[in-house]
């Protein structure tokens, strides 16, 4: 499924920051859980959320998706 790879990646990405999910969801303003369930693929998650993680992981909205 589309979310399970956008999550796969994510959590790549974030893993490369050396944060931890709870690390990362405060630095973006965003529930642990929440950020923990799109990480998992268990999210439809909004482009706003999208937007929010890749300025956090200061990567672009293209890099996010790269090789998805």
């Amino acid at each position: 499924m589309i979310t399970e790879k956008i999550g796969n990646r994510i959590r790549e990405l974030r893993k490369e920051t050396g944060l931890s999910q709870e690390k990362f969801a405060a630095k973006i303003g965003m529930d642990r859980t929440y950020f923990a369930s799109v990480e998992l693929g268990k999210r439809n998650i909004s482009i706003v959320n999208l937007e929010k993680i890749a300025v956090g992981l200061d990567v672009s909205l293209a890099e996010l998706f790269l090789n998805i």
